[in-house]
């Protein structure tokens, strides 16, 4: 197994032993969680969220909780960046604090990896601008291979796999793409030419404009949200959303994108449905698919605890 690392900051430059590792540790955690009840007692993990979050900042806590260690937020809304403080200046008066490790989230792309600059102890990306969400694909990619039956070599050579939405704006499929095709996945990536350039192609992807052609032949299909917030200003309370300009209407995404219950039965009977969430229903996933029995959602955000168990342990200990 490849030494462990000093950060988690992104999946791009990974090889495909390095991403083994990662999977294999979730794994272990899944296997043999006793072995990790007290493993990070009397430690304090910092959670310093300047952008909102459910899943990924509930899922580190509980991880950090699970391995014995305590955790504290710091959220955006109550910090003293909101007082001009940077983001580094916040992260070392944090780190001065005694924690053991900071996992970051923010607006800006390149924010975690210039915090891990600045300071000594591991930091954890937990998303950064439309750069990167490290622990999101490799947590999309464990779930993928336990469910296709790929767990033993992590090997996903010969599994064709659809990125479907706002490509253009995920960190989770910069991460998963990454991640995807270093294991050997054929993906390929679906959306308007405003959400899913070709330029993506730059990134070892195939980049279709059309989806249903591809569904017949599919593994699996990873649905996105349009990422409304980082176009124009959201919608106030009560006003329906507004269509980024990169596509012409929502009605005319959801006609040509969404995975609708039509949609999903030209899938293989194998073919499983995932979404990082959270889910906008009635847009890019239908209530029934989401809910159906080739879905898999819910279980990408159990096997995420176990993905941030995995990388606080590995980084923590080393």
């Amino acid at each position: 197994m490849p030494s462990a690392p000093r950060h988690l900051l992104g999946l791009q430059h990974l090889s495909p032993d390095d991403l083994r590792a990662w999977l294999r540790a979730t794994a272990s955690m899944h296997q043999h969680p006793e072995r990790y009840d007290r493993a990070l007692a009397g430690k304090v993990v910092a959670n310093l969220f300047f952008e909102d979050s459910t899943r990924t900042r509930l899922s580190f806590t509980i991880a950090a909780k699970r391995l014995g260690a305590d955790a504290i937020d710091l959220l955006g809304s109550t910090s003293s960046v909101n007082k001009g403080e940077t983001l580094i200046d916040t992260a070392r008066n944090i780190e001065a604090m005694g924690v053991c490790a900071l996992v970051v989230r923010a607006r800006q792309s390149g924010a975690a990896s210039l915090i891990a600059s600045r300071v000594q102890v591991p930091v954890l990306n937990a998303g950064d601008g439309k750069h990167e969400h490290p622990t999101q694909g490799l947590l999309d990619v464990y779930t993928l291979a336990r469910a296709l039956g790929r767990d033993t070599t992590w090997d996903l050579s010969g599994l064709r796999v659809a990125i479907v939405g706002d490509i253009s704006a995920s960190r989770v499929a910069r991460s998963d793409i990454a991640a995807l095709t270093a294991l050997g996945a054929h993906v390929t990536c679906v959306g308007s030419p405003g959400l899913a350039p070709r330029s993506l192609a730059s990134l070892g992807v195939e980049v279709s404009h059309t989806l249903d052609p591809l569904l017949p032949s599919l593994d699996a299909i990873i649905m996105l949200r349009i990422q409304f917030e980082r176009y124009d200003a959201p919608p106030a309370a009560g006003e329906a959303k507004k269509a980024p300009n990169v596509i012409a209407s929502v009605r005319e995404y959801r006609e040509q994108f969404a995975l609708t219950a039509a949609r999903a039965a030209l899938l293989p009977p194998h073919c499983i449905v995932m979404h990082p969430g959270p889910i906008n229903r009635g847009i890019e996933l239908d209530a029934e698919v989401a809910d159906g029995s080739r879905s898999v959602i819910l279980q990408q955000v159990t096997n995420g605890v176990l993905v941030r168990m995995a990388a606080l342990h590995r980084l923590v200990q080393a």
